[in-house]
């Protein structure tokens, strides 16, 4: 007789499920947290010049975006092919910068209106009149941080 018989067909355990929500509710945690939302949709399309050197911002939610550049392909029936100004989700002229500016910095404590920058994000074929014509205006209203968004080339 052998010493270990075969009692029957035994079942394999099944694995237990009680630390499996534990990990679900892990991985949902982790993805909430390092997600970022889009705070604007981009109406113009923007090919960044190539940067040599770049500079990190240090507080994002202190900045102001200005986008110029032609409109993307579906809203060039209604505006056209030449380059436009972008401000949050809308087109504006450069007489309306000094709006958005003054409602970017009602947004703002009083202690961070003083580290305020606006970037520019200007497409590479955009027209430097327009520009400096943001850029004059920008000094009107004495937004006088100013930085602007490129590529950096690769090294």
């Amino acid at each position: 007789m052998s010493k270990f018989k075969n009692k029957g067909k035994r079942e394999v355990p099944q694995p237990s499920s009680g630390s499996l929500s534990d990990i679900v509710f892990m991985l949902l945690f982790f993805f909430m947290v390092t997600t970022t939302m889009r705070e604007t949709e981009n109406k113009v399309v923007v090919k960044l010049p190539e940067a040599t050197e770049v500079a990190k911002l240090e507080r994002k939610d202190l900045t102001s975006y200005i986008n110029i550049g032609s409109p993307v392909r579906h809203l060039q029936n209604q505006y056209g092919n030449d380059s436009r100004i972008q401000l949050n989700d809308s087109f504006k002229t450069v007489d309306e910068i000094r709006d958005f500016i003054a409602a970017e910095r009602d947004a703002m404590s009083e202690a961070d209106r003083q580290f305020m920058t606006v970037a520019i994000r200007a497409d590479e074929n955009t027209r430097m009149g327009i520009v400096t014509d943001v850029k004059q205006e920008l000094r009107r209203c004495s937004a006088l941080k100013i930085m602007y968004s490129a590529r950096k080339t690769a090294e």
